[in-house]
């Protein structure tokens, strides 16, 4: 029995623990008054005790055990309420009450051995107070093992020596501190990144004092060595025994100084410390990039050290010999091969292993991963992410095995022996060329304020001065030129460099070795391998520190430069740390943020005791703080503001992703929430929580666009480590960059609240607003000259933190429109209208379902509904119905009739029934109205009672639109014939409520539309499908906005600071312009540091402390507020996110795409087929130019003979198949302004033209028998089409293009000449059309189709002829074919009526015709030219 009793000794509980015991023994044990300690001491004891009793398990049932429990409980009172309340003197009553003192105290119960146990008298929190709970038996084990370790280090450490007089007890104490903090921690330790007990921290302090004291060890190990290997670099000497006494005495000192530092927090928490360790190792010597986590730090370095061991036999193979120099060996080249293909590859791949070993289960083995893809299949991230990594694994096959061939060929070719040192210095002096374009002089041209004096920027994106932007971001030339010079010096400028370096180097090595054959193989495998890869991700820095490195060791420290390799290799240590995180960079940035935060002209005070810290931080902001921030950028450590004062203080080593802890933001919705707490408490219904899902949206965007836009420099310059801020109308988000690597960026963002802070408001407006108009100089406003800023704006701007790199930045997004509900319901005409909508949608739902015949067959349903089919049936509900609202509303009967309800909806009933593709019954007894109507009183009813049976009230009309809006339907008793099929609630009725809304949202724009049913219909139907309605809790609402569905639409429930409204959210799909703003990563860096130390260490929870008032010159609150939850508030923080390079649709019309197989094998057959076809068409060509010139000729010796009438004459082509040809004169003249096409098309006018009928018939008659030539053999075109398209082209405007012969001016009217003047206009425009219409393929059909109907109504009249006609005529010819009718109507009315005037009398006339001609003419041309287009693409879509 467990029997809890407080300090005061009341017994709070108790119970029975097993029930073997009989109430009987305990009534005799608890009465004995005199054994009253005894039987506490045996049956009493704390709930954290286990007692050494065997108790069997309880076989009495739960009702007599409860009772039992009270009789023991009553006992248990009656008896400590009479013992000692007796106080008395004698000796007996004394025992009794030092007995009740010990019953009143409450003690646990310490096993020692089996059987064995002492008493521990302590209450849970005072043990608490002195000793840290644990929870299993590895941490207790793990905490021996450490005490072990650090008494035996400790031993051998004071035995040595080196501790005397009182820097023994400093020592002892140091260790005993590290010992006691393994029982209790201290806690929040100074660097503990989270609130509440953190169980790392506990093991921090021994560890790191092993660390120390194995070092010491270690090191007075080797200064005691006799002869020691003595290594000369630099000029310095390493690993001499006297460097190595002076750093273990340095380390001895650090060491007594171990609980100041551990105060100040300057030691992380050992997973962190391994993390920061293990990348800085890899970005150092290897080239990696940052790391995510623990593990993947430890894969990073993993692979590099297996790539190193790789590479290190191949080097070693290749060198341990000395070679020529005109003989390179095979394995040095197939070294530098492999090398270059090496780096490449992990220049490639992320540091994250996740998506890579997911890619490789899913591969391999799918079952594993099988529960995992059905959970995650509504979201299409993590698909795509391996789609992404499998595209790359694809394309490193290719690319690999090209770079390493070509590197294994140059480096065989002497050409870096032979041509040194001149190859060298080339090769210098382009790379600096080439990265000051790239990277110093193309950036800032691009920036919003280029080189911080001019106004604008000076090379402009095409959407620089939209204010609306409607379309993606523009490719401007200047991007495409970025790209290309970053490729050309990523991926043959720096290798280049490299492997010359490479080469010379490990000639030389092969010759001498300077530090041994192994340490000189070692060091130029490491740093070539180190530079390659730090080029190929990001080569940003690349040509400062390769011209520094020149300067120095080639002019100013020649003598002690090593070899240009190594000089290249710890130059890019020292100066740039990996072209990642440089310590002169950190200086720099670290000086900016220091001297801009304490300017006395731009101070912020947030609190008095900023005022007192900016007098006392004189003599703190000198040489200490100098000291502070060159070792803090030597670390990396952060500089933070103590307080968000002016003194700053150093925090510890963090790694580049800053947060020891992965938070992340997990939104709330109807899937992780309990169904009461989302009918009762509506969760999730903040608007943060809400708001969340469109930074989560912005989250994949970026994923899909951000790497290919930095690549383009549309972020300017970029590293590591870099922080910026997109800035929108109401989306505010922090990005942080983490890892960049060759076609790939890891990053996380942060959302901040839409409605901030009053501080957060005015940075807001500080980013926004512009200084262009800013005339000031000094004290006077003197202006400033033409594109440049003034002097007060130059001056402003060099005292900010964050510079504006580009204003209009366009991102895929969601444009808001939210309109306030009630102000939309206020009138009651209003609601009637959205009742309408809502019953019309319960009946287009109803009718449209695929179920709706077994419903209307369902007995049980029918047999249900039969008073609703009655026509006396009135439904009377004068809480639920309203004449103000509801249309077929009867006033004098005071409810609703089937024949008021069909009166109103009738029509539409049975028009939803007519659309069925099936026969549908919808006349007035059908069962289909019966059905209609009592969906719609169930409809209005539960609206009704949602609304607490008070729709007059427009507060409770809201409500109830909102839990049906939501899906929380009352059903009503007599209506629970619903139930019969789930379907009809799920399916008809909460889909119709979601579309009423909509429907009268867009009923604003256009009132009478929808009064039509079939537009309503239409509209119902195009909403069903495209547009998607659902409430903010609804996991399909998440599923949609990630999808990027087009249109969405919800109504939010807004209860905010005393606010309670309804709010109709309208999504719409379009682009969204962002101000990217680049912040100093140090300032963010330290400024976090400053709010974990305040909040967590310090516990500040005053939410208006001064270290969050706005500081617009530092962005100080947008800053902190940014920070991981608890210290800081954002809306949305995004796990890890990758963005790949292949993913960016603008890039891949850049260079095409990853390379694949298939991507090559489809290139090489494109180009083929592109070549077959041009050989044809050249093949061709000149045959049908001979053909042209026999043709010519056989026209001259018809035109030698004297015939005034031009006709065409038959030629036998090579195959057999005759061919009719034109004259060698009509030839040359067309050929000189048609292209064969144009040509070819020519037949179709001719052919679809009649002659007109006129009295000079003798030329018309002579003139109609090439027509008759051109009909019959039309239907010889498609068996000529198969031997060659173009060949036919010219053929056919061989015969089709001859015209009629034209007579003696004198002898044709004004008719005549029309007539050949349209005939000639409508075969140009026609060829233009057809070739628009058709294209190149199809041509040759079109052709056969025209020609055929040409055939068919050569015989009929002219209107059967022109509307034939019409099928392909472009617009030009038209109008020309309607003047020319015009002009023939004229022309015949006028020789009806009169004779045949004289030629000079037809002047105007002739005029007249002249002019048409010329527009025909221009006409012509034009569609020409169309043609000339059309056929341009047509090739180019084939291509």
């Amino acid at each position: 029995m467990h029997v809890f009793i407080d300090e005061n000794g009341e017994i709070r509980s108790c119970y029975l623990k097993a029930g073997c015991q009989k109430e009987g023994n305990f009534r005799h044990q608890l009465s004995n008054c005199d054994c009253i300690s005894n039987a506490h001491e045996i049956q009493f004891s704390s709930s954290s005790t286990t007692t050494s009793e065997s108790q069997e398990p309880s076989s009495g049932d739960q009702a007599a055990s409860a009772l039992q429990q009270q009789l023991l409980l009553m006992v248990a009172r009656r008896t400590l309420s009479e013992s000692p309340r007796q106080p008395s003197q004698d000796p007996e009553d004394f025992s009794c009450s030092s007995a009740q003192r010990k019953l009143n105290r409450q003690f646990y119960r310490f096993i020692i051995f089996p059987g064995k146990w002492i008493k521990v008298w302590y209450d849970r929190l005072a043990l608490l107070a002195l000793l840290d709970r644990t929870e299993d038996i590895k941490e207790n084990v793990f905490a021996v093992l450490l005490v072990v370790l650090v008494s035996l280090l400790g031993f051998l450490t004071l035995n040595q020596g080196f501790c005397k007089d009182i820097w023994v007890l400093l020592f002892c104490l140091v260790m005993a501190s590290c010992q006691y903090s393994l029982l209790k921690s201290v806690q929040p330790d100074p660097a503990s990144p989270i609130h509440g007990h953190n169980k790392i921290i506990t093991y921090s302090r021994p560890v790191y004092f092993c660390i120390l004291c194995g070092l010491i060890l270690l090191l007075d190990a080797g200064s005691k060595d006799t002869n020691p290997p003595v290594y000369t670099m630099y000029g310095l000497k390493l690993f001499s025994p006297r460097s190595l006494q002076s750093a273990r005495d340095h380390v001895i000192v650090f060491l007594y100084c171990f609980p100041a530092i551990s105060l100040l927090g300057l030691f992380p928490q050992i997973n962190t410390f391994c993390i920061y360790l293990l990348e800085q190792i890899d970005m150092l010597l290897f080239g990696g990039s940052a790391a995510a986590g623990f593990i993947s730090a430890l894969y990073s370095i993993s692979r590099s050290f297996v790539v190193l061991i790789v590479l290190y036999a191949f080097c070693f193979s290749a060198v341990k010999e000395p070679w020529d120099a005109q003989h390179i060996p095979a394995l040095f080249s197939a070294f530098c091969g492999l090398l270059v293909a090496l780096s490449y590859h992990l220049s490639r791949q992320s540091s994250d292993p996740s998506v890579l070993m997911s890619l490789i289960q899913c591969k391999y083995v799918p079952h594993f991963l099988r529960q995992q893809f059905e959970d995650s299949s509504a979201d299409p991230l993590p698909e795509k992410m391996r789609e992404s990594v499998k595209e790359i694994l694809k394309s490193d096959l290719i690319v690999c095995t090209a770079a390493a061939v070509l590197s294994f060929a140059v480096s065989a070719s002497t050409v870096f022996l032979s041509l040194r040192p001149f190859l060298s210095i080339v090769l210098f002096a382009l790379a600096w060329t080439v990265g000051f374009v790239t990277h110093y002089v193309l950036p800032q041209l691009r920036k919003h304020h280029p080189w911080l004096w001019i106004s604008h920027p000076i090379l402009k994106s095409k959407e620089h001065q939209q204010r609306e932007v409607r379309d993606a971001a523009h490719l401007m030339w200047f991007e495409r030129l970025y790209v290309w010079l970053q490729c050309f010096e990523k991926y043959i400028l720096y290798p280049a460099i490299i492997l010359n370096a490479l080469t010379i180097d490990a000639f030389s090595i092969s010759k001498y070795k300077k530090l041994g054959t192994h340490c000189d193989i070692i060091l130029i495998t490491v740093a070539g391998m180190k530079l390659l890869r730090s080029s190929f991700c990001n080569p940003i820095n690349q040509f400062v520190t390769l011209s520094f490195t020149v300067i120095f060791f080639r002019f100013d420290y020649r003598d002690i430069s090593e070899n240009f390799l190594l000089d290249f290799f710890m130059m890019s240590i020292v100066f740039h740390k990996a072209s990642f995180i440089d310590p002169l960079w950190d200086l720099l940035q670290k000086l900016q943020f220091i001297m801009t935060y304490i300017a006395p002209w731009q101070i912020a005070w947030g609190s008095s005791f900023h005022v007192f810290a900016q007098l006392f931080a004189i003599p703190h902001n000198s040489a200490m703080l100098f000291f502070q921030t060159l070792a803090t950028s030597v670390f990396s450590t952060p500089l933070s503001p103590f307080l968000g004062s002016v003194i700053f203080i150093a925090s510890y080593a963090r790694p580049i992703k800053f947060w020891e802890k992965n938070y992340n933001t997990k939104r709330s919705d109807h899937s992780n929430t309990r169904l009461a707490t989302q009918i009762e408490k509506d969760a999730g219904n903040d608007d943060n929580n809400l708001n969340s899902i469109f930074y989560e949206h912005l989250t994949r965007s970026l994923q899909e666009s951000l790497c290919g836009d930095l690549i383009l420099g549309r972020w300017g310059n970029y590293n590591t480590g870099d922080c910026f801020i997109l800035a929108s109308d109401y989306l505010n988000a922090f990005v942080h960059l983490i890892e960049i690597g060759n076609g790939l960026v890891t990053f996380q963002l942060r959302g901040l609240e839409f409605r901030g802070t009053y501080c957060q408001q005015r940075e807001v407006e500080a980013i926004t607003e512009g200084d262009e108009d800013n005339e000031g100089c000094c004290c006077c406003k003197p202006g400033h000259l033409p594109h440049l800023l003034s002097c007060n704006a130059a001056f402003n701007l060099r005292w900010l933190t964050w510079e504006i790199t580009r204003t209009q930045y366009i991102l895929e997004g969601y444009s808001i429109i939210d309109n306030n509900a009630a102000t939309m319901l206020q009138v009651f005409d209003l609601r009637r209208i959205l009742i309408r909508y809502y019953i019309k949608s319960i009946i287009y739902f109803t009718a449209s379902s695929p179920k709706i015949l077994n419903w209307i067959k369902d007995e049980s349903i029918q047999k249900i509904l039969q008073p609703y089919a009655k026509w006396h049936y009135i439904e009377r509900d004068l809480a639920m119905f309203n004449i103000n609202i509801d249309e077929d509303y009867v006033p004098c009967l005071q409810g609703i009739t089937r024949a008021s309800f069909c009166s109103v909806y009738l029509d539409w009933i049975q028009f939803c029934a007519r659309k069925r593709a099936e026969h549908l019954d919808s006349d007035e007894d059908s069962p289909l109205v019966t059905l209609s109507f009592a969906l719609c009183i169930l409809g209005r009813r539960a609206l009704g009672t949602a609304a607490h049976n008070m729709a007059i009230s427009l507060d409770s009309f809201l409500y109830g639109l909102h839990a049906l809006f939501k899906g929380d339907f009352r059903i009503a008793a007599k209506d629970e014939w619903v139930f019969a099929d789930m379907d009809l609630l799920h399916k008809v009725v909460a889909p119709a409520i979601r579309m009423s809304l909509k429907l009268h949202q867009d009923q604003f724009t256009c009132p009478d539309e929808y009064e039509d049913p079939a537009v309503l219909y239409e509209a119902i139907q195009s909403f069903e499908e495209k547009v998607v309605i659902c409430h903010e809790g609804d996991p399909a609402w998440r599923s949609a906005v990630l999808s990027n569905r087009e249109e969405l639409l919800t109504l939010r429930h807004v209860v905010d600071e005393g606010a309670d409204e309804y709010k109709v959210i309208m999504l719409h799909k379009s682009y969204l312009s962002f101000k990217v703003i680049k912040v100093n990563k140090e300032c963010v860096r330290g400024l976090w540091a400053g709010q974990q130390q305040e909040l967590i260490f310090l516990r500040n929870r005053n939410p208006e402390r001064g270290s969050i008032q706005n500081n617009k010159q530092v962005l100080r609150n947008l800053i902190n507020s940014s920070c991981d939850q608890p210290l800081g508030y954002p809306m949305y923080v995004s796990p890890l996110t990758t963005s790949y390079l292949g993913t960016h649709s603008q890039l891949r019309n850049i260079w095409g795409g990853p390379v694949s197989l298939d991507n090559i094998k489809k290139w090489f057959r494109s180009k083929w087929l592109r070549m077959r076809k041009d050989c044809h068409a050249a093949h061709h060509e000149r045959g049908n130019v001979e053909e042209a010139d026999s043709g010519g000729g056989s026209s001259s010796s018809s035109n030698s003979t004297g015939n005034s009438s031009q006709c065409s004459s038959s030629q036998p082509t090579r195959d057999g198949t005759p061919q009719l040809q034109a004259s060698s004169q009509e030839v040359h003249q067309r050929a000189g302004r048609r292209k064969p096409r144009s040509q070819s098309i020519q037949a179709h006018g001719a052919l679809n033209q009649r002659p007109p009928a006129s009295s000079h018939s003798g030329p018309i008659v002579e003139s109609r028998q090439p027509f008759i030539q051109t009909s019959t053999s039309a239907h010889e075109i498609p068996q000529r089409l198969s031997s060659s398209q173009l060949s036919f082209h010219n053929s056919a405007t061989s015969v089709f293009s001859q015209s009629p012969a034209v007579p003696v001016a004198g002898q044709l009217t004004v008719q005549d000449r029309a007539a050949a003047m349209l005939r000639s206009s409508l075969a140009s425009s026609t060829s233009s059309t057809l070739s628009l219409l058709f294209g190149k393929r199809s041509f040759s059909s079109a052709l056969v189709i025209s020609g055929l109907s040409a055939a068919d109504g050569g015989n009929t009249s002219d209107t059967q002829s022109s509307s034939s006609m019409n099928i392909a005529m472009g617009p030009s010819a038209r109008a020309a074919s309607q003047a020319t009718r015009q002009l023939t109507e004229t022309c015949e009315a006028t020789d009806d009526a009169t004779e045949p005037r004289p030629r000079r009398e037809a002047g105007p006339a002739h005029a007249i015709f002249m002019s048409q001609n010329l527009e025909c003419r221009r006409a012509s041309q034009e569609d020409m030219a169309l043609e000339d287009t059309a056929s341009q693409q047509s090739l180019s879509e084939e291509q």
